[in-house]
């Protein structure tokens, strides 16, 4: 067997330090960002200076020299403050609400866990070797239910953080934008490197850390340990889908509403001041696609984290208490974060962007080289830290790995996540063909747009699932249930580079929309669409990691709940199996429906309030006259609370009500359903909203001869180009992204609960 190169006291050195490491850096990143002044009087001699990083002077754009740049760095200043305040009080609301429910939660795992040995505070046979001694399930119940507090708070504060940077530095990147691209592009980029590397240094740091407290307890059952600590990704994934599916509804309420309203009915640009649900599509962006995938991410993460330590402990590092080896997830995240420091150099320091074209292969080649730098990466910590061979848990028996196979599976994972990447970047980019297509389709009116932009949507499914697959096959043919835990872990590695790419996205969305609010030039304006442009399709791309890992993780704790639960087949010809496998298959349908509706109703009410203020507000067309903003903020607020409580319902309650009534064979059935539908509909959704919103942006920017010839904009093609843009919204910021937690969220809940369902559950089949 052999042991591994790495000691473990250096293992106990290293993931702290890399985790160190991560949160300086985003501080540091932090301030740099913060140089950027928003008051007036430093404007001036902030912008003097020779030649800049930018190839040319760090000059102004001659019209807002002297003393109109005045008044629009104080215009900027106050645009970003009324949408700071706005992301805040939603989050503070959103967290009220989230906090009883988590309390209430936590009760309830206790409750489950403990009553699984009638409260006993007696030491137990172990599950897996009975002739060994273990903590009681009280215990269990505990610690699982701490665990649960500690990954909901991580998560909530992982979605406030980014958000909070995001909205401090959205009118930074729009100033910026006066020097020049290259300027605000890095700008936008370094606070979205915030956001990034503190989250995924936070997450890794707590996690260590409990597993150390946790340990005090626990000492030589790690089984036990390992157990309990599968309650630390139920509770980042709970609260990712509350955060996922309130932000999706509050962003897309407010952007269906500005757009159908603003530039169909009135023909206004968008973003225009004017328009009154402006402040709250704005808000929107930051509370949806920041915290929310903040959240998102931050669940995959640690849930990817607990199946792997779940099925290495009841492994032979488990066993023999081999901690480098044991600890392989944690090491595995810790080189990510400094990898993914050095690709963020890459972008920031090494290279300087100096023309519009240049942002997109910026961002495209932070992925592959992060890609290929965690690949060596991984190589060397698969040599030091494992053994080089050991054996993994396999459904009942023990199977022979080699320390090679195990590297492959975490390679297999990362270069699928690059290769999903990258074809939800052909379909969604309108540099390429299809969304060209969809464009094209426009001339004939919405309904050839819409039909066009689901057939797009449906055949980018094919090649993300055919990746899924294969690193599927590949890690589970290696390593069993272990291979493809680490296989999810590997889409992951990378995670605070991914995070920054998606966060850069809102952040110039947000950047360009207060240039437009502040009145500033028309070149400003190209500027920050540029960036904009470049953050939809990467924000495309960071769905499609979370979508891809999503599928990983969840068959990684699916497998960890199997082991669990005591399951030794799951055979779908019997009817126990086959009647959770087609209700699972069912319930994303159900899920979307909900969503959708929800999004439909808040738009609902925020177009009517819209035409209210343009009809009854005198002067607010001319210019002449406020809208009232705050009104449009609160519809999004108080509609994005109410209806994320049914949807957040349906997939916590499911588990329950099955594993209850039903029994962990059926409640098999349900996950597989779930994650075999929900991969596909998630991946869908995201690219035919992500389509659409090209197609429209590829009319508006007339950058081509044909673009031109379907433009300019308020032509016959663009309000068909709106139309199907306002479709895609529910789709690819709400359905969509929330889909990959539903599947993640009852996987890792039914592993929390497995315990009990297996002591209690399946009445019904029990008394008939």
């Amino acid at each position: 067997m052999g042991s591994p190169v790495l000691p473990d006291l250096g293992t106990e050195i290293l993931i702290p330090v890399c985790a160190i490491i991560g949160i300086g850096f985003s501080l540091f990143q932090w301030l740099l960002v913060a140089k950027v002044k928003l008051t007036p009087g430093s404007a001036a001699s902030n912008n003097s200076g020779g030649a800049g990083k930018n190839g040319h002077g760090d000059y102004l754009i001659e019209e807002e020299e002297g003393l109109n740049d005045h008044n629009i760095v104080l215009k900027c200043a106050e645009i970003q403050n009324a949408i700071s305040e706005g992301a805040t009080s939603f989050l503070f609301t959103e967290y009220q609400y989230v906090g009883i429910f988590m309390v209430a939660f936590a009760i309830l795992i206790f409750v489950f866990l403990g009553s699984v040995e009638g409260f006993s505070t007696k030491s137990q046979p172990c599950t897996y070797d009975p002739l060994k001694l273990c903590k009681p399930a009280l215990a269990t119940a505990g610690f699982s239910t701490i665990a649960f507090m500690l990954g909901a708070i991580t998560s909530v504060v992982s979605g406030f953080l980014g958000m909070k940077i995001a909205t401090y530095a959205n009118a930074r990147t729009t100033l910026e934008a006066r020097k020049g691209v290259g300027k605000a592009f890095i700008t936008a980029f370094r606070s979205g490197a915030v956001m990034g590397f503190l989250l995924a240094a936070n997450g890794l740091l707590v996690l260590y850390i409990a597993i150390n407290l946790f340990k005090l307890y626990y000492g030589d059952d790690w089984e036990g340990l390992f157990e309990a600590i599968t309650g630390y990704g139920l509770g980042g994934s709970s609260m990712a889908l509350f955060g996922r599916v309130g932000g999706g509804i509050y962003t897309k309420a407010a952007d269906v509403g500005a757009d159908l309203v603003g530039k169909v009915e009135r023909n206004i640009p968008e973003d225009d001041p004017r328009n009154p649900a402006v402040i709250a599509d704005n808000v929107g962006d930051n509370v949806g696609d920041i915290a929310g995938m903040g959240s998102d991410l931050f669940g995959s993460y640690a849930e990817s984290s607990c199946a792997a330590l779940v099925v290495a402990s009841i492994s032979s590092f488990g066993i023999n208490h081999e901690l480098t080896p044991m600890l392989y997830p944690l090491i595995v995240s810790s080189v990510g974060i400094i990898v993914c420091l050095l690709t963020t150099l890459f972008a920031t320091d090494f290279f300087e962007i100096k023309a519009v074209n240049e942002i997109e292969p910026a961002l495209k080649n932070q992925l592959i080289i992060s890609t290929v730098l965690m690949t060596i990466g991984v190589a060397v910590v698969s040599w030091i830290a494992l053994p080089s061979s050991f054996t993994i848990f396999n459904f009942g028996t023990q199977k022979v790995v080699k320390n090679w196979q195990l590297f492959l599976c975490v390679a297999v994972g990362l270069w699928a996540g690059l290769i999903i990447g990258f074809v939800t970047e052909y379909y969604t980019s309108n540099a390429y063909s299809p969304v060209q297509d969809v464009a094209d389709s426009c001339r004939t009116g919405a309904a050839t747009n819409v039909i066009f932009g689901l057939a797009l949507g449906y055949k980018s499914v094919i090649i993300p699932i055919f990746a899924i697959a294969v690193s599927i096959f590949v890690s589970f043919s290696f390593a069993a249930m272990y291979g493809v835990a680490v296989a999810a872990l590997g889409m992951l590695s990378t995670i605070a580079t991914g995070l920054a790419i998606d966060a850069y996205g809102p952040i110039s969305d947000n950047a360009g929309g207060i240039a437009e609010m502040a009145g500033m030039s028309h070149r400003i304006r190209e500027r920050t669409d540029a960036l904009d442009a470049a953050g939809n399709t990467t924000a495309a791309i960071g769905k499609g990691f979370a979508i891809g890992s999503a599928a990983l993780v969840s068959l990684a704790l699916f497998g960890a709940f199997v082991s669990r639960a005591a399951i030794s087949t799951v055979d779908v010809l019997t009817p126990k199996v086959f009647i959770g496998l087609i209700v699972g298959a069912m319930l994303p349908y159900w899920f979307s429906a909900m969503t959708m509706k929800s999004v439909g109703s808040a738009a609902l009410k925020m177009v009517e309030e819209v035409r209210r203020q343009f009809n009854t507000i005198p002067g607010l067309m001319e210019g002449t006259a406020k809208p009232d903003y705050a009104t449009c903020v609160k519809i999004s607020t108080d509609a994005s609370i109410k209806e994320m409580i049914p949807p957040g319902a349906l997939v916590m309650l499911t588990p329950l009500i099955v594993g209850i009534f039903f029994g962990v064979e059926t409640l098999s059935g349900v996950l597989a359903g779930s994650l075999v539908s929900g991969v596909q509909i998630a991946i869908s959704a995201s690219n035919t909203g992500g389509a659409w919103d090209n197609a429209k942006k590829y009319i508006e920017a007339g950058v081509s001869e044909h673009a031109r010839s379907l433009g300019p904009k308020g032509s016959d093609p663009h309000k068909a180009a709106v139309i199907g843009d306002t479709i895609g919204d529910p789709l690819k910021d709400t359905s969509g992204p929330s889909l990959n937690i539903l599947i993640k969220l009852m996987a890792v809940e039914s592993l929390v609960f497995a315990p009990f369902f297996a002591t209690h559950g399946g009445l019904l089949f029990k008394i008939f």
